[in-house]
């Protein structure tokens, strides 16, 4: 029949990361593992999720590649979330777990999820007007914190015989993620406005765990080169600081630019390829 060539047949793959300052998308045509489309967007300023939700109806008026999607894995990046281990969590107390460090409302939607097979839970607020936009569109789909994305990531990176402090640094804020012998010790994320903050909270926690800064490795990744001010600070006052090696093994259209590996990392691995990282 004249449908064999037919888009039904041609499988994109859609990873969405959303937050209130921007969002970001790629969309990756599985049959030939190649990137088809990639856009960030950042805003002048921190919107309201009702905001958020007008422009990505806006992008997926525009954009195509979206609205084709054959599969759809959503990411909420915001610092609305709480880690507890599964041998203490109650669904129906999901909302303890959050109100020490976030303000909730009466009709907040609270989502949980365990991190791979750690035992731990990440108890989190998701905004609903998003999740139902996707549903509307694309019926059953995938949603996740980019905490859940990032420390599964990372948990299956070859093991060291040191502990590793993993920073993944966005615009003045970065997530914190401490493992040794293959265990998450810690994840947590972080404000700062200044280098000092930076390097403030990264030694805290060290001294908080008893970490010597002679003895860990401090792993950067997300919005981050070793020309960055945060790193140069950084190897300044621990040992060894370097920077994430994402060798992700997939292709992108030659038009298309923008899309940077160790920047990009969690979008990128939200589509579950085989990407062989080494650290």
């Amino acid at each position: 029949m004249a449908t064999s060539n037919s888009k039904q047949q041609i499988n994109l793959e859609l990873s969405i990361q959303v937050s209130l300052d921007g969002l970001s998308f790629c969309t990756l045509n599985s049959s030939e593992n190649k990137v088809v489309q990639f856009k960030k967007i950042r805003f002048s300023q921190q919107v309201d999720p009702v905001k958020l939700l007008e422009e990505i109806q806006k992008i997926y008026a525009e954009e195509k590649s979206i609205a084709e999607a054959t599969q759809v894995k959503l990411i909420f990046d915001n610092a609305l979330f709480s880690l507890v281990p599964a041998t203490l969590f109650k669904e129906e107390n999901a909302s303890d777990y959050l109100k020490f460090n976030t303000k909730i409302l009466k009709t907040d939607f609270i989502a949980h999820e365990e991190i791979g097979n750690t035992g731990i839970i990440n108890v989190y607020i998701p905004y609903t007007n998003i999740i139902n936009f996707f549903f509307e569109k694309f019926g059953e789909f995938e949603y996740q914190h980019l905490n859940t994305v990032l420390v599964e990531s990372l948990l299956k990176l070859p093991k060291t015989d040191r502990p590793q402090i993993f920073a993944h640094i966005r615009n003045k804020q970065f997530e914190l993620v401490v493992i040794e012998n293959g265990e998450l010790l810690l994840c947590n994320s972080f404000s700062f406005t200044e280098k000092e903050d930076f390097l403030y909270y990264i030694l805290f926690t060290a001294e908080q765990l008893n970490l010597d800064p002679q003895k860990f490795r401090l792993i950067l990744l997300g919005a981050i080169s070793k020309a960055s001010p945060l790193f140069k600070i950084a190897f300044n006052y621990i040992k060894q600081v370097e920077l994430l090696e994402a060798n992700f093994s997939l292709n992108q259209e030659k038009e298309l630019t923008g899309l940077n590996k160790l920047e990009d990392y969690v979008l990128i691995k939200n589509l579950g390829l085989n990407t062989g990282d080494t650290n």
